[in-house]
C-alpha cells in the first residue's frame, strides 16, 4: 500500500503543527508552504475546505489512506456513541499507533515499520499488519531476537513506565498492555473529529 513519503516540513507548515515530531523548520517559518513569508494573507476557506484540511489533517497524523480511513470512519459510526469519538479510538487502537505510543518506535512510521519487519509480537504471536485492531487486553511485545535492536533500545532508552492511561508498559519484558479503548479528552492529537463527521455526512 502506498504511504507519503514526501517532505513533511511542508505538510506539517501546511496544518501549522508538528504533526510528525518535533520540526525545525516549521519553528523557523510558522507559515503556510508557498507563501512568501508570513505577511502575506492567506485567502478565506470555504467550510468544505476547512473539514477536507482537517481530513486530511487526521490522515497524516495516524498515517491512513482514503480508502481505509473512510472504512474505519464507517466502522465508528455504526458503533454506538458518538462517532467522531469512536473514529479517533479505533485510530489510537492501531497496532503501529500503539507500538509508537508505548514508545517502541520515536514516531508512528517508525512503528508501521518495526510491525511491518516482523518486530512485534501480539499476545506471543508476531503479526506485521500495521492496521491491526488491538482490543483492551491485548498483549504488544518486542520479539524475543529484536530486543537488542538499535532502533527499539535507543527508543526506549530512560523509558519507565507509559504515559498514557489506557496502556501499561514492563520495562523488563519490554511489553506492554492495551487495557482500554480511549476517552476523547485522554488523546493528545489536535484534531476536531466533529469537522471530519461534518465532511462525511455531506
Amino acid at each position: 500500500m502506498a504511504r507519503y513519503t514526501g517532505p513533511k516540513s511542508k505538510i506539517a507548515r501546511k496544518f501549522k503543527e508538528a504533526i510528525f515530531g518535533p520540526d525545525k523548520a516549521l519553528q523557523r517559518k510558522n507559515y503556510g508552504p508557498g507563501q512568501h513569508g508570513p505577511g502575506k494573507r492567506a485567502p478565506k476557506k470555504s467550510e468544505y475546505a476547512v473539514q477536507l484540511m482537517e481530513k486530511q489533517k487526521a490522515k497524516y497524523t495516524y498515517g491512513v489512506l482514503e480508502r481505509q480511513f473512510r472504512k474505519t470512519f464507517d466502522k465508528a459510526n455504526r458503533k454506538k456513541g458518538t462517532t467522531g469519538e469512536n473514529l479517533l479510538k479505533f485510530l489510537e487502537a492501531r497496532l503501529d499507533n500503539t507500538v509508537y505510543r508505548l514508545g517502541i518506535a520515536p514516531t508512528r512510521d517508525g512503528g508501521r515499520q518495526l510491525v511491518s519487519h516482523r518486530h512485534i509480537t501480539v499476545n506471543g504471536e508476531v503479526v506485521n499488519i500495521p492496521s491491526y485492531e488491538l482490543r483492551p487486553g491485548d498483549v504488544v511485545a518486542v520479539r524475543e531476537k529484536s530486543k537488542s535492536l538499535e532502533t527499539i533500545t535507543n527508543s526506549l532508552s530512560g523509558k519507565q513506565g507509559s504515559k498514557f492511561s489506557w496502556l501499561e508498559w514492563d520495562k523488563e519484558k519490554m511489553e506492554g498492555r492495551f487495557l482500554a479503548l480511549p476517552e476523547r479528552d485522554q488523546i493528545p492529537e489536535n484534531i476536531k473529529e466533529q469537522l471530519i463527521v461534518e465532511l462525511y455526512s455531506k
